[in-house]
C-alpha cells in the first residue's frame, strides 16, 4: 500500500489533523448560540444519522477486535468525562463510548455514531485536560458536520463490515505496528478511499473553527490547541499518522500564531499551567501501557509527586507485588489517599492478599457515597464476585448496562457472576447470554451469535427467556449483516 494511500486512509479515520489556515476571524463567541452550520438534518449525506449510529457500533466492535484496547474503568471515565463535556455542546445523541488504545503514536480519531479513540501516546504528550479537549473538539466537529457522509457517493452500496473495515484499517495503519492495517482492507476498499475519502481543506477549516467553539463552550482554554501544536512540533515522536497535507506542509510559527489569534476571539481563560488531576491520568496511563519504568516513578516519588506515588502503586500491583504496592501507597498524603483511584488501588491490594472483607469495606463505603461512579461500582462488583455474592453483582451492574449496553467490562462481570450462581435454574443459559455479549462487543461477532444460539436451544422450554434471547439474536444477526444502500 503506497504512503499516499495510507495518508488518505488516515485522513478518513480523523487522525489529529488540525491545520490552521489564514482566514477571517471576525466571528464572535456567543455562549448562548454557537456558530455552527446546519448541515440539513437526516436528509444530508449518504449515511443518515441512524445508520451512523449502527456504523459507530460496528467500528466500536472492530476496534476492540483489532487494536490493543486498555480496559480500565477509572481511566476510561476520566477521559470520557472530557469527551462528554465536548459532545454536550453539540446536537449529537448520547455517545457510544471512548476507547483507549495502547500505542505510543500520538493519535486520536472520532467515528460517526459517537465513538472516540485515543492513544496512550497522546496522553503522554498532552500537559492538561484542556489540550486533550482541543483534540476532541476538532475530531467531534468532523462528526457533527458529517464530513464522512458528505463525501458524495463514497459509501453507497458498501456493506457495514466493509465500511467498518476501511475505518478500522485506517486506524490500525496509524499504530506503531502499522503493517497490520493493510490486512483489514480489501484492494477495492483501499481504491475507494484513495479516490474519494480524504477531507477537504474547507472541512478541516470548519473542524478547526467549530471544534474550538465546542471546547470553549465546555469550559476549556482555547489556547490549549496552539499549545498542543507547539508541543507536537517540538516532540521527537515520529508523526507518521498525519494526513498528507501535514506531511507536505509542516507546522510553522505562522500557523501556530494563527491558532493563537483564533483563541483570542474568545473570553479570557486562566491558563491551566498545573493540572495535578491530569498528571494522575498521564502517569497511570503510562503504567497501564508499560511506557514508564520503576526508576522514573521512584524518582518522582522522591520529589513527593503524589500522582507518581499512585502510579508506582499501580506499577507494583501490575508486577504482582502487593506488599510493595501497600508500602508505596502508605507514603501518599492522606488527602490523595481519599482519591477514587487510591481507593481502587487499596481495594486491589486487599484482593491480591485475599483479604476480601477488607477489600469490600474499602470500596463499599465510597461506592455508597457515589453510586453513579462506574469505576467504584465495577470494583465493588469484582469484590462481590470474589465473595461469591452473584445476586448483588447483577443488581449493581445491570443498572449501568441499561444505559451503556456496549460495556464489555460490565458484561464480563455479569458472566462471572452467572458462573458462580449455582442456585439459578437457568445458570447455563445466563452464562451463555452474558458470554455472547462479551464476545459480540469485543468484535467476535460470530462467536457471540453461536453462544446465543446455544442459549436459545437450552431455553426452548422457557417461553419468556426464549423470547428475550430470540429478540437479541435477531438484533445481533441484523447488525452483523447490515448494508448501507
Amino acid at each position: 500500500m503506497t504512503n499516499i494511500l495510507m495518508q488518505r486512509l488516515i485522513c478518513l479515520a480523523c487522525a489529529i489533523s488540525m491545520p490552521v489556515y489564514a482566514e477571517d476571524f471576525a466571528y464572535h463567541y456567543r455562549p448562548e448560540s454557537l456558530d455552527v452550520p446546519n448541515v440539513g438534518g437526516m436528509s444530508v449525506g449518504i449515511i443518515d444519522q441512524q445508520n451512523e449510529k449502527i456504523l459507530g457500533e460496528k467500528v466500536y466492535r472492530e476496534i476492540h477486535s483489532h487494536l490493543d484496547v486498555i480496559q480500565n474503568p477509572w481511566l476510561e471515565d476520566q477521559l470520557d468525562a472530557i469527551f462528554r463535556n465536548i459532545v454536550s455542546q453539540t446536537n449529537l445523541g448520547a455517545p457510544i463510548g471512548l476507547l483507549i488504545i495502547k500505542d505510543k503514536q500520538v493519535n486520536a480519531f472520532a467515528v460517526p455514531g459517537g465513538v472516540f479513540a485515543i492513544n496512550t501516546g497522546l496522553l503522554a504528550l498532552a500537559k492538561n485536560r484542556d489540550e486533550v479537549a482541543s483534540v476532541m473538539g476538532h475530531e467531534v466537529a468532523h462528526v457533527t458536520q458529517r464530513h464522512y457522509s458528505r463525501s458524495q457517493e463514497a459509501f453507497k452500496g458498501q456493506g457495514l463490515l466493509a465500511l467498518a473495515g476501511i475505518l478500522v484499517g485506517a486506524a490500525i495503519a496509524t499504530q506503531s505496528n502499522s503493517g497490520a492495517g493493510s490486512a483489514v482492507m480489501l484492494g477495492t476498499q483501499a481504491a475507494l478511499v484513495s479516490q474519494q475519502l480524504s477531507y477537504s481543506r474547507d472541512q478541516e477549516r470548519e473542524a478547526d473553527r467549530i471544534g474550538m467553539q465546542y471546547m470553549v463552550a465546555a469550559g476549556y482554554n482555547p489556547n490549549a490547541m496552539a499549545d498542543f501544536f507547539e508541543r507536537m512540533q517540538r516532540s521527537s515522536v515520529q508523526l507518521s499518522f498525519m494526513p498528507e497535507f501535514w506531511m507536505t506542509h509542516p507546522l510553522t510559527t505562522a500557523r501556530m500564531s494563527e491558532a493563537r489569534l483564533r483563541a483570542k476571539q474568545f473570553p479570557n481563560v486562566k491558563p491551566n499551567i498545573s493540572d495535578p488531576d491530569y498528571e494522575l491520568i498521564k502517569w497511570y496511563a503510562a503504567v497501564l501501557s508499560n511506557d514508564v519504568t520503576e526508576l522514573q516513578l521512584k524518582t518522582l516519588q522522591a520529589q513527593y509527586n503524589q500522582a507518581a506515588i499512585l502510579a508506582l502503586t499501580a506499577f507494583y500491583l501490575q508486577q504482582g507485588d502487593a506488599d510493595q504496592a501497600q508500602a508505596t501507597l502508605n507514603t501518599a498524603q492522606m488527602q490523595i489517599r481519599k482519591n477514587i483511584l487510591a481507593v481502587l488501588l487499596q481495594t486491589d491490594i486487599f484482593l491480591a492478599q485475599h483479604q476480601f472483607d477488607r477489600a469490600y469495606q474499602t470500596v463499599v463505603s465510597q461506592q455508597k457515597i457515589m453510586p453513579e461512579n462506574r469505576a467504584l461500582t465495577y470494583k465493588l462488583a469484582e469484590v462481590l464476585n470474589r465473595k461469591k455474592q452473584p445476586a448483588a453483582v447483577f443488581n449493581l451492574v445491570n443498572k449501568i448496562l441499561q444505559d451503556n449496553p456496549h460495556d464489555v467490562q460490565g458484561w464480563d462481570l455479569m458472566q462471572r457472576a452467572a458462573v458462580i450462581d449455582q442456585a439459578s435454574p437457568v445458570q447455563a443459559i445466563q452464562v451463555l447470554r452474558y458470554r455472547a455479549e462479551v464476545e459480540f462487543w469485543s468484535g467476535r461477532e460470530e462467536e457471540g451469535i453461536k453462544s446465543l444460539l446455544h442459549a436459545q436451544r437450552l431455553a426452548k422450554d422457557n417461553l419468556s427467556l426464549s423470547a428475550t434471547i430470540e429478540h437479541r439474536l435477531k438484533q445481533m444477526q441484523a447488525e452483523r449483516l447490515f448494508t448501507l444502500e
